[in-house]
């Protein structure tokens, strides 16, 4: 990817050097190595600015920052680019870091703030852009916007992964919590109580609390030595979700009835109420009842007993093509979280049915809106 500058001087084209290596975690003292290697491969690329000297943790206006590059325009104005290293870029370490940095160069000339990390998320990149500090990770991504200079790249991947990403808190049984945090919508939470309410360890619970904490998910209040917490940025963290879920990751078993689909969903709730075996309408069957939008030819149901025997009890086929019955074992009972009755039938919550449509082709995105701005949003 190219780097853009800017200047009072005209427009220059360059590359920057990404470094990379196997591991995918890193010491703190690594870090500043690399980022002060980063940082220099940039500006001494540029020809009308000349690095002058580098220090790491210099004492500088009593305080420590983790490293400073002195660097000299072609007009000979010095500047004094100070980087506060963090362990991760997420939204809460990059607050602290810009509170840190506009703390050192208020009321001074010729000083600017970088936040550095490994990486550096999108949310995090837009904190430092609205605060007037600069960022740099080593993936690539940086952003210096002082005098005359600017210098901007975005959009390259994280170069060291790690078990910290957000990712695994979409994991089967993590996403327990998710679902209890978004069908309460303002309730606080205690650790122990929320790994109750998911049937989650305890262990499990904390470490998905301090993930959302990193990303500014949720917000916390001390009562007494204990802490408790609620989701704050619920859509946000629904957006994320979507994007890491697919409910074609359950096992689909399709079939095919010739009666309407009214009349198989009526036969179905009819002959599973009774019993005690889990089951829930999802996807157009639960669409159509709690929020009706589409017209559709073809019913989806969980169900965690067996789709062979409920099949032959209520005489569906099974199929290879052209099927008009679903049923969905899912990959793990959360999906069951806070069913809702409608017109004697089980459905999945409103946040299981939103994650199930957005992936469903037949304008499933847009069902999912209308389910969104009609139920999901006025509960917020």
């Amino acid at each position: 990817m190219a780097l853009v500058l800017v200047s009072l001087n005209g427009i220059i084209s360059t590359n920057v050097e990404t470094i990379r290596n196997n591991e995918t975690m890193i010491s703190e003292k690594d870090t500043i190595n690399k980022i002060e290697r980063v940082a220099k491969k940039i500006f001494t690329s540029i020809k009308f600015v000349k690095v002058l000297r580098v220090y790491k943790e210099k004492d500088l206006l009593k305080r420590k920052p983790d490293l400073e590059i002195q660097i000299q325009n072609r007009n000979g104005s010095k500047y004094k680019i100070i980087f506060e290293v963090k362990s991760t870029g997420q939204p809460r370490f990059s607050r602290m870091a810009v509170s840190q940095l506009r703390e050192l160069i208020s009321n001074r000339e010729n000083l600017y703030g970088v936040f550095a990390s490994t990486f550096i998320s999108e949310d995090s990149q837009q904190i430092c852009k609205d605060s007037g500090i600069g960022f740099l990770d080593l993936g690539g991504n940086c952003f210096f916007n002082f005098d005359n200079i600017y210098i901007s790249v975005e959009g390259r991947t994280n170069p060291y992964p790690t078990t910290r990403s957000l990712k695994t808190i979409f994991y089967p049984k993590s996403s327990r919590a998710l679902r209890v945090l978004l069908q309460n919508p303002g309730k606080s939470w205690f650790v122990k109580g929320l790994a109750i309410e998911a049937e989650i360890s305890i262990g499990q619970a904390s470490l998905i609390k301090n993930r959302l904490l990193e990303y500014e998910y949720i917000d916390t209040v001390k009562i007494g030595k204990k802490v408790k917490f609620k989701l704050i940025r619920w859509e946000k963290l629904l957006d994320e979700w979507v994007k890491n879920y697919s409910y074609k990751k359950n096992i689909i078993n399709n079939y095919y009835s010739p009666q309407d689909i009214k009349t198989i969903e009526n036969n179905i709730s009819s002959y599973l109420n009774p019993k005690r075996d889990n089951y829930a309408f999802t996807l157009t069957s639960g669409a159509s009842l709690a929020a009706p939008f589409l017209r559709y030819n073809r019913a989806f149901i969980y169900f965690q007993g067996s789709s062979e025997k409920l099949a032959k009890d209520l005489g569906f086929k099974k199929v290879t093509s052209g099927p008009n019955i679903s049923i969905i074992q899912p990959y793990d009972e959360g999906v069951f979280y806070s069913l809702q009755k409608i017109e004697g039938k089980k459905v999945v919550s409103d946040i299981q049915l939103y994650l199930d449509l957005t992936g469903y082709k037949e304008r499933g995105e847009e069902a999912a809106k209308f389910l969104l701005d009609q139920r999901i949003r006025k509960k917020w």
